[in-house]
């Protein structure tokens, strides 16, 4: 009896761990967005404040916008109490990314604060062709448009794989027709509004790098 009452009083806590180890190990796999779980989206809102204490420890830190629906991880930011502490091993590592990649999550960025200052809906879908158009006036002309558009279309790929963009299924889920994309919000967590303050600037040296002989 005794047994049976120890274990309905350890029930409750065994479920909140469960909860919370599903929870740590989700976002040490990736993002977590509300759409994609509401369930889970709802037990992290819940669980919030233990997530925090427990990445800690790993050297990590929980970013959570519940305005825009996603949650990740991040290594924590170093503080001059941190520089005398043993250096732990990186987690979550850094992606260098090469130059068009970079230009492109700049012009989705900024295509995205222009989309929410107008109001209107809150998803932003751009087609394959209106993304190529985005980046190619700041890429290097080329006699081969196939070409082109076909080395586009690779740092899309490597932008959704970043996660900052999501293919959606063609009308019909059958017949195959022009791509388009969803432009995910989490986009707004790493590209900040300094940096987009300071975008057309950046542009200047986006045209210097890819064509030095064209002036402005």
């Amino acid at each position: 009896m005794d047994d049976d009452q120890g274990q309905a009083r350890d029930a409750p806590a065994l479920a909140a761990g469960a909860e919370l180890s599903a929870l740590v190990i989700g976002l040490l796999k990736g993002v977590i967005y509300r759409e994609g779980d509401e369930r889970l989206w709802g037990t992290l809102l819940d669980l919030q404040a233990r997530v925090r204490d427990y990445v800690a420890v790993l050297g990590l830190e929980l970013v959570l916008d519940e305005a825009e629906g996603y949650a990740f991880l991040k290594s924590r930011t170093e503080t001059a109490e941190d520089e005398a502490a043993p250096k732990l091993p990186r987690l979550v590592a850094r992606r260098p990314l090469s130059f068009p990649v970079s230009l492109l999550l700049a012009l989705l960025r900024k295509k995205l604060a222009e989309f929410d200052a107008g109001g209107a809906e809150t998803r932003l879908v751009l087609s394959r062709d209106e993304i190529v158009e985005l980046v190619r006036v700041f890429l290097p002309q080329s006699s081969n448009e196939a070409r082109l558009i076909d080395q586009i279309e690779t740092h899309i790929n490597k932008v959704v794989e970043l996660g900052f963009l999501r293919r959606l299924k063609t009308a019909g889920g059958s017949a195959r027709g022009p791509d388009s994309y969803e432009v995910r919000r989490i986009l707004k967590a790493f590209v900040d509004a300094q940096w987009l303050a300071d975008f057309d600037a950046r542009l200047a040296v986006y045209r210097a790098q890819v064509d030095p002989d064209k002036d402005g």
